[in-house]
């Protein structure tokens, strides 16, 4: 089994370096919107964690400002955590006339493959606690404001913490990790005019595989229960042209979850011509340096309502642009599993691999001496040495292109080259070879069967059993992959 979990954890490692698993949206800084006439002090502080880390802050607080204004922390979103990765967020937040604290996010027990909402939740409650603490802030009006991962992070906390003055959501999700992610690389995919079975194997399949593997934190973190708990006012702000939240059915999560709480304000706000983390765009996929219009102007105006104890009623504004629907993603059953992959990629490499091996190995002896009589090394069928050569192909070529797609994509769409049927070409490429594997197989089964060109020696007979069995695993295999489907 060691070979079979190497094989596996190799492919998987190269995908999840890349892909931020519910982190695969990792927001990068921006340049703080142009917002004049309002000065910005800034002051160094720290956050003690309840584990015993001390996480460095800053906290913005706009000169002149009335006291008693609202107070937001800024909870990350997925990815590495320096505080000056919200910068922007935070000095136009001020500029708006509220008070924040951006803090660094944990290294100890995050990871791209390690992590625990339940800790994120607590360091959140933590940084307010600071903030409540300082000089010239209502600690009854400090809120939380989590974007992107954050936006499962800071409910959780605002949960656990009913002195939680608000909570604002950025981009956040109404679904699961797992569920949003296999969602968002489905839609970057489609995104560059692909179609067919590479979509659910770029996005679903790998995926899948991961989170078999236990490389993939918090899957199936449920955000409904948490959200079903909140009393206190909810904003929730989401870009139309987000392409890493659907935003249709996130809207339609919270706004069914709030309901169920019986919470009475909360405000939910799509905006126009916006991507994920709320800067202007036109595709969705590329960030702007701005924010979008009226976004910034919305929390301030929101937050100070609540900070003045007249929260705005409920209302839902605007309307998303989803292209697909996510689906719920189960996990593997045993035959899906990694370990069920593992053993296949062993039997056809060793069965592949092994019989062209054997065949180099024949010729070379051809070269340096008369071929033997007893048939042990008499020529291979042409069938044999097609599934061989094609087999092998197809499964390293697979794997080797799945990693590369996620490699390029990143987190944008890709650029696919050309398409023949919504195929690239690449992948009719492997369609081909998968093909080509399985007609060869069936050719070289009925020869076994009528016992024409098989009947060779020991080592002939042993060597194409091995070939026949990497070719039974294939068939499964390829058709899990997609290869063998439209």
């Amino acid at each position: 089994m060691r070979p079979a979990r190497m094989a596996v954890v190799a492919a998987a490692t190269v995908l999840t370096a890349l892909a931020t698993g519910p982190a695969a949206v990792a927001e990068t800084p921006g340049h703080a919107p142009q917002q004049a006439g309002v000065a910005i002090q800034e002051t160094e502080l720290t956050v003690p964690t309840a584990d015993g880390l001390t996480l460095p802050a800053t906290l913005r607080t706009p000169v002149g400002g009335a006291p008693g204004g609202p107070a937001l922390v800024l909870v990350h979103g997925a990815g590495v955590g320096p505080r000056e990765k919200y910068r922007a967020e935070a000095e136009a937040f001020a500029r708006a006339g509220v008070v924040t604290l951006a803090y660094d996010k944990r290294t100890v027990g995050y990871s791209l493959t390690e992590r625990s909402y339940s800790q994120l939740a607590d360091d959140a409650n933590a940084a307010a606690d600071v903030l409540r603490s300082q000089p010239g802030v209502d600690p009854d009006a400090v809120g939380l404001l989590g974007i992107s991962e954050g936006g499962w992070v800071a409910p959780l906390a605002a949960s656990r913490a009913p002195e939680t003055a608000f909570v604002v959501v950025v981009g956040g999700n109404g679904l699961g990790p797992l569920r949003q992610q296999t969602w968002a690389e489905a839609v970057k995919v489609e995104a560059a005019g692909v179609e067919g079975s590479l979509v659910d194997a770029a996005s679903s399949g790998m995926y899948r595989l991961i989170n078999d593997m236990g490389m993939f934190p918090e899957p199936y973190y449920d955000p409904a229960p948490v959200l079903q708990s909140l009393r206190m006012p909810v904003l929730g702000v989401w870009g139309a042209l987000d392409r890493s939240t659907p935003p249709v059915e996130t809207v339609a999560a919270f706004r069914e979850n709030l309901d169920r709480a019986g919470n009475q304000h909360y405000t939910l706000r799509t905006f126009d011509a916006a991507e994920h983390s709320l800067r202007a765009t036109t595709t969705g996929f590329e960030e702007g340096a701005d924010f979008a219009p009226g976004y910034v102007e919305l929390v301030g105006e929101w937050t100070a309502d609540v900070a003045a104890g007249t929260p705005a009623p409920t209302s839902v504004t605007g309307t998303g642009l989803q292209t697909r629907d996510s689906v719920e993603v189960p996990p593997a059953a045993w035959y899906e599993s990694a370990p069920a992959h593992g053993v296949a990629l062993l039997v056809m490499v060793i069965g592949f691999a092994g019989f062209g091996l054997v065949a180099a190995a024949r010729t070379a002896r051809r070269v340096i001496r008369r071929p033997q009589t007893d048939g042990s090394l008499a020529a291979a069928p042409v069938a044999a040495r097609v599934i061989a050569v094609t087999g092998l192909a197809a499964v390293v070529g697979t794997m080797a292109y799945l990693a590369t797609l996620t490699i390029v994509r990143g987190g944008h769409t890709i650029d696919p080259g050309p398409l023949v049927a919504g195929r690239t070409l690449p992948w009719l490429g492997l369609q081909v070879l998968a093909v080509a594997t399985v007609i060869a197989g069936i050719v070289l089964v009925a020869q076994w069967w009528r016992g024409r060109e098989v009947r060779r020696g020991a080592v002939e007979r042993v060597r194409l059993g091995l070939l026949l069995a990497a070719g039974a695993v294939f068939v499964p295999w390829s058709l899990y992959w997609g290869l063998l489907l439209p």
